[in-house]
């Protein structure tokens, strides 16, 4: 009967140290995991800050164009540039020092 328990101890030590060893791989395996997870986290979040900021900079460049191509565009440009004025508007101008 001694050996049957030596060659059982055997074999639940062999099992013991095999089932050790893949609860280590596990557990090194769901740090790196974890690890990843935490940086595809950041990433997320500074590809989301970066998506809002041009989407707000799509909405300015689009009122931008819309109001280049409006009637107040040539007339802003009309009167700041080359200085035309309607003929029932009065221009102020200062004097130089």
């Amino acid at each position: 009967m001694s050996k049957r328990r030596a060659k059982r101890r055997g074999g639940t030590l062999s099992v013991s140290i095999i089932v050790i060893a893949f609860l280590a791989v596990m557990v090194v395996q769901v740090v790196q995991l974890k690890q990843k997870e935490s940086t595809y986290a950041a990433q997320k979040a500074e590809l989301e800050k970066q998506y809002t900021k041009e989407s707000e900079r799509a909405d300015e460049i689009e009122s931008m164009q819309q109001y280049m191509q409006s009637d107040q565009y040539i007339e802003d440009m009309a009167k700041s540039k080359l200085g035309l004025a309607y003929d029932n508007e009065i221009i102020f101008k200062e004097k130089d020092k």
